[in-house]
């Protein structure tokens, strides 16, 4: 999705044989994710969900029809949901939203040595990851303020504290606009 649409909701498993499925949602009030207009999935095809019971939905497309079986529920299963920007409160001063994360220039604390940017935010039920791709590849940090101390949205970097069993060789990401790292 593009950076006018907000990761809000996440289709999981069919919930019996007539089209309902579970929906994990973002919103701080999880039945809220049935109050925004303009949801869409990851692929812009606008839905409007109503929910059957906590964490139970049924998914109406665009014209309204209602998905009314199992196997259209199933291919469904990991289908992303999206707000609009537009749609959502202002995060205040020190908040963001993840999807304000992806773009930002990540660097190694205490040097400015650039190690990449961050290339996503993945969220697998463990605690949330960033994701940085360098010019040698990508690496797997936690999202935590141990590895994470500072982020800085308006001036487009976040500093990285690595944990000390990750080795990044200083070859691996070199720095940019014309920074670059010593072999």
């Amino acid at each position: 999705m593009n950076r006018d649409h907000v990761l809000m909701g996440v289709v999981g498993r069919p919930h019996g044989v007539r089209g309902l499925v579970h929906v994990h949602s973002y919103t701080a009030v999880p039945e809220d994710l049935a109050t925004y207009d303009g949801l869409v999935d990851d692929q812009g095809r606008p839905w409007r969900l109503s929910w059957h019971g906590t964490g139970i939905a049924r998914l109406h497309d665009a014209a309204g029809q209602a998905i009314d079986s199992r196997e259209a529920a199933r291919q469904l299963v990991n289908r992303k949901l999206y707000v609009p920007r537009a749609s959502l409160p202002a995060p205040d001063e020190d908040e963001f939203y993840f999807a304000d994360l992806v773009g930002l220039e990540a660097r190694e604390q205490g040097t400015d040595r650039v190690l990449g940017r961050v290339g996503a935010v993945h969220d697998y039920g463990a605690g949330t990851s960033l994701e940085i791709n360098g010019a040698g590849g990508s690496l797997l940090l936690p999202f935590t303020r141990a590895c994470v101390p500072v982020v800085n949205v308006r001036g487009g970097w976040i500093d990285i504290c690595l944990p000390d069993e990750i080795e990044v060789p200083v070859t691996c990401f070199p720095g940019t606009a014309g920074q670059e790292s010593a072999p």
